[in-house]
């Protein structure tokens, strides 16, 4: 038994010392090639920084990635690291990140596309999103106006604040709010139609689907990717049911309840051709995940802002109780009119997106020779990734 222990403590130890030499190899070898490139820390080879990377993201302090560059290196405000097998370039200064985000001849999207989310169906999200866009924008102008879903929207509000109230225990206001979020989604892009038990289930799948986008990529039982991946085949069979389910009902009933999905269905996708049944599938997938996350967390700041604050959300308060008064006694519900009208509350969610924005990084990638503060060069082949923060 002692004869293993030691056994494996050299081998630790062996692995350490070579990994170490190595890395300090990789940062000799490469400092001619960078010698161009602001300060920074490439990490070790092949996996650069990507798991500290991760783990900073995964934590309560997502910030301390680049605050930990700051404090090694200055506040210059731009630094080189190496993520997700890339030499990259992370900008964090309000004029850099302008130039980055804004300057399009130079930059596209970088993001890493997860297979998570496309899956085995060849979709190209970078040529496709503008195509995408554009179809969803058609749809909400000419067939179903932002006004439209109102009703939906206020029932689906009031029916669970209810079931809030009801609840003996303290509820958890996260996964509550993530859950109420997911409903709203279903029911403006599938429809009204929807059982509550398929979105209930719909929403645990895929809420191991998303954290499995934040988690090293390993496809072995055990691992949080792998469970992902079981998730999502779950999580499309479930999609592909409702889908079929949908169209079945189409066929015997000339006016279901539609959503933005019946419409984009009959969309010219690419070349005349209507979207195929997997794109439909990974599209939903890919709404899922910039719906529900960007709209949660910022109601879910909004909330504690408002409680930390008592006399903002008195004010908010007061704009809403002078809107309902001046009603007329024949109305019922939410008017698009009056959302118009709650200019302070507008206030509130843009004072919350600036303060607590819903992106930890956005990732733009170098087409050209690109240089940023006149001496720092990136290039489409080598320090590609640019990361831009926020200020």
């Amino acid at each position: 038994m002692e004869l293993d222990l030691w056994s494996i403590a050299i081998i630790v130890v062996t692995f350490v010392v070579s990994f170490g030499f190595l890395k300090k190899a990789y940062e000799r070898l490469g400092q001619q090639q960078l010698k161009s490139l602001p300060p920074g820390d490439m990490g070790w080879p092949l996996i650069g920084n990507t798991w500290s990377f991760i783990r900073a993201y995964k934590s309560q302090n997502p910030e301390s990635f680049i605050n930990n560059l700051k404090k090694r290196y200055g506040k210059t405000g731009i630094y080189k690291t190496h993520l997700f097998g890339k030499a990259s370039i992370l900008v964090c200064s309000a004029e850099l990140c302008k130039k980055v985000l804004t300057d399009d001849n130079n930059f596209q999207w970088g993001y890493p596309v997860s297979n998570l989310i496309q899956g085995d169906v060849p979709f190209d999200y970078m040529s496709s999103h503008r195509r995408l866009h554009r179809l969803v924008t058609t749809v909400l102008n000419q067939h179903q106006p932002p006004s439209s879903h109102l009703g939906t929207i206020e029932k689906i509000v009031i029916n669970t604040l209810e079931e809030w109230s009801k609840m003996k225990e303290p509820i958890l206001f996260v996964p509550e709010v993530n859950k109420f979020v997911f409903k709203l989604i279903i029911a403006i892009f599938l429809g009204s139609g929807t059982d509550d038990n398929q979105i209930a289930s719909m929403e645990e799948y895929y809420r191991k689907v998303y954290y499995g986008l934040h988690t090293t990529p390993i496809n072995i039982p055990g691992f949080a990717y792998h469970r992902a991946v079981q998730a999502r085949k779950v999580l499309v069979n479930k999609i592909r049911g409702v889908l079929g389910e949908r169209r079945e009902r189409r066929c015997n009933d000339p006016d279901p309840n539609t959503g933005i999905i019946d419409f984009l269905e009959k969309a010219d996708y690419e070349d005349s051709r209507p979207m195929s049944h997997e794109h439909l599938v990974v599209l939903l997938i890919g709404l899922f995940i910039a719906g529900r996350e960007t709209t949660s967390r910022t109601a879910i700041w909004a909330t504690i802002y408002l409680h930390n604050h008592p006399h903002l959300l008195h004010k908010a308060k007061e704009e809403q109780e002078e809107i309902v008064k001046r009603r007329p006694s024949s109305q019922k519900g939410l008017t698009f009119t009056e959302i118009k009208q709650m200019k302070y509350l507008s206030k509130v969610i843009n004072e919350t997106l600036r303060i607590r924005t819903n992106n930890f990084s956005i990732f733009r990638e170098a087409k050209n020779v690109t240089y940023l503060n006149d001496t720092t060069r990136l290039e489409s082949v080598g320090m590609d990734k640019c990361s831009s923060y926020g200020p």
